[in-house]
């Protein structure tokens, strides 16, 4: 495993403020960091530095954060990467198109640099966590999880998820049959307090359903609480 001073991030912001700010408070904090300041030049780097985790500025010239998001989450050389989305727009609809495409996170500017770091932690802790006392493989049908390899795969064949999804599911898989508040869910799978929207957890439910097609009648929505995987011996 890659230990903490080990870990390298790539930082993809145009306002150099902002850039500078976000890589002083990681690099005390034990991170690598390298930089971009265009989409173009994010990309680049994201294939010859092969950062453990981007921050992603929405607004970029050359090619704007979303279309560098879709094309980072379509490569499956760096679908995996986790994702922290930076938006100058507070309205709810930017933040969804940002967790549509595949940001396992989002902050919304004017941001605490000490909050941003707190969600880098978060992000790391997940992937990092060994469980000795859980099992390392789940299942539910013709899927099959692997904490260890960090894999999931369906009829044998690999599906390609986030960090956010790979958590929300293996959170839905550990707990089958049981009603999980959408506040739960973003405190056990995002890691912290989170102040977000509980929309967050809809839009992940709904791309963990587009992705496993098998999930659309097995993730059920309890209307005004969350969700809850039916057990496979569960009537419907």
């Amino acid at each position: 495993m890659t230990t903490k001073a080990g870990k390298k991030i790539l930082i993809v912001e145009d306002e150099k403020d902002i850039l500078q700010l976000v890589k002083l408070y990681l690099e005390k904090e034990g991170y690598r960091t390298c930089t971009a300041t265009t989409g173009l030049e994010g990309l680049k780097q994201v294939k010859t530095e092969h950062p453990d985790l981007i921050i992603l500025d929405l607004m970029l010239p050359e090619m704007d954060g979303i279309e560098v998001c879709k094309r980072i989450r379509s490569d499956r050389e760096t679908v995996r990467i986790p994702m922290i989305m930076l938006t100058a727009k507070a309205e709810e609809s930017d933040t969804i198109i940002g967790l549509e495409l595949g940001a396992d996170d989002y902050v919304t500017k004017p941001f605490s640099p000490k909050a941003l770091v707190a969600r880098v932690k978060s992000l790391f802790r997940r992937l990092d966590r060994k469980p000795e006392d859980e099992p390392a493989r789940y299942g539910y049908g013709t899927l099959a999880m692997d904490l260890t390899r960090h894999e999931v795969k369906v009829n044998g064949r690999d599906v390609s998820l986030t960090a956010k999804e790979f958590g929300l599911l293996e959170h839905l898989l550990r707990n089958p049959g049981r009603v999980m508040t959408r506040d739960v869910l973003l405190n056990s799978v995002w890691g912290y307090d989170y102040y977000g929207t509980t929309r967050t957890v809809d839009v992940h439910v709904r791309r963990l359903k587009q992705k496993i097609p098998l999930l659309n009648d097995a993730i059920v929505c309890i209307k005004s609480l969350g969700y809850k995987l039916k057990e496979l011996d569960a009537p419907s």
